[in-house]
């Protein structure tokens, strides 16, 4: 019994490896920001400035969008290593190019990877993993996106040379940039050789075999999926998946420039503070580890939900009073540890765990594709709104988002704890 609880440690762990580029390959790109701009002549651009740094992001919805489908088809372990290769191609070219154009086109391969390694992880984690420790196992994606997160933080603070001294700005902006991408060949290629050595799911094992003995070869679809069985479920997976990102904290990690800026500091005492954020974040993280199997999903979905909606309307109120300095950092930090052990690990858990097992590819890739929906109108709306409303009336606004989640999620959200997938689709799902 010990060996079986280690491997499936093992596989989790080998498949969370996608978390891990996820968290990375999605942030990197805040650090190398000030300086690609200055190689490619776009820092007074914001249209390609825009196209930057959402490129990858279009790449999420497309590798999120076709996931379900092609893991029902083809098994969960080949798209994992699909997604490897994706990465370790992007982190090798996105550095590599001096063509704007070749630029994107690599970022968007890294995209496409992030897509399909978020969908298909915590499905797969939690197909894997026995009942009572489930709620952990998938948590641990969320601590790898984090732990990327962080490396990708440190990464890009230690290459970026002080940016006060002119030969150490010519360094970032022709070398610098594209280190931090080329870091993550490393533990890409790693992911990549680990992913032959995990099994495929046994759901999918178990969903082939009988397709074979009732001589039928389709995979669930959308049509299926919309059905009025699943409209509970699934518009409880399309919520909450939504709202991890229309939180707001996602805002911190990809426009830390003009967040910290706004609050006082210069760049060097931006990627410091970056940092900081980033520590918190997988220190509450792993406090998310403990909590979730004792407290519950819904318990977790809850607080967070409330928490941030309390601190982002003290937070744009001590912006609207013009407040700098540490207290601002402390109240990011503080957001960013609630979001850390609440919203971000609990939705990949509650999207791995509420579909039945005949719809969970395609519903988790529908639900997957929603949430990079949700980042994506995010990532555009945010410089707008921070122009016109100003980081007062930002923060105010996503407040009350997250007062609004909060009711919805206490009249809506199941407590899944404990409970087996077959037991959870009984509950769930209208016979």
């Amino acid at each position: 019994m010990k060996q079986s609880k280690a491997f499936v440690y093992f596989i989790c762990m080998v498949s969370a490896m996608g978390g891990l580029l996820f968290g990375y390959d999605w942030v990197v790109i805040g650090g190398a920001k000030p300086f690609y701009e200055l190689f490619f002549n776009i820092a007074d651009d914001p249209l390609m400035q825009g196209v930057a740094m959402t490129t990858a992001l279009v790449g999420c919805l497309v590798g999120a969008m076709v996931a379900g489908a092609l893991a029902d088809r083809y098994g969960r372990k080949p798209l994992l290593m699909t997604s490897a290769v994706l990465f370790t191609v992007s982190a090798v070219a996105t550095g590599l190019f001096n063509d704007f154009t070749l630029f994107n086109i690599a970022r968007f391969i890294g995209g496409v990877g992030i897509g399909v390694a978020s969908a298909l992880a915590p499905m797969y984690i939690a197909e894997v993993s026995p009942a009572d420790i489930r709620g952990r196992m998938v948590s641990l994606n969320q601590m790898t996106i984090v732990l990327g997160i962080l490396s990708a933080q440190i990464v890009n603070m230690l290459l970026a040379r002080d940016t006060s001294v002119a030969e150490n700005m010519t360094w970032n902006m022709e070398w610098g940039w594209r280190w931090m991408f080329w870091a993550e060949t490393l533990p890409a290629a790693l992911f990549l050789v680990m992913s032959f050595f995990i099994p495929e799911s046994p759901v999918y094992l178990k969903m082939k075999a009988a397709t074979v003995s009732q001589h039928t070869g389709q995979e669930a679809g959308l049509k299926e999926l919309f059905q009025h069985k699943y409209g509970r479920v699934l518009l409880l997976g399309l919520v909450i998946a939504v709202f991890q990102q229309w939180c707001g904290t996602n805002v911190i990690f990809n426009y830390a420039q003009e967040i910290f800026v706004g609050a006082g500091f210069d760049v060097d005492g931006m990627f410091i503070n970056i940092v900081i954020t980033g520590i918190a974040n997988v220190v509450f993280t792993f406090v998310a580890l403990y909590t979730i199997e004792k407290w519950g999903r819904r318990t977790l979905m809850l607080i967070g939900a409330g928490g941030l909606g309390l601190i982002y309307l003290v937070l744009g109120t001590c912006y609207f009073m013009g407040m700098t300095g540490v207290l601002m950092v402390a109240l990011v930090v503080a957001a960013i540890s609630v979001y850390a052990m609440t919203l971000g690990p609990v939705t990949w858990t509650l999207l791995a765990e509420i579909f039945p097992n005949r719809v969970r590819g395609i519903a988790m890739a529908t639900c997957t594709f929603a949430l990079w929906v949700g980042c994506c109108t995010l990532t555009f709306s945010f410089p707008s709104m921070n122009a016109a409303l100003g980081s007062s009336g930002t923060f105010w606004i996503y407040s009350a988002i997250c007062i609004c989640a909060f009711l919805f999620l206490f009249r809506n959200c199941p407590e899944t704890k404990g409970k087996s997938l077959e037991e959870l689709e009984q509950e769930l799902v209208k016979q």
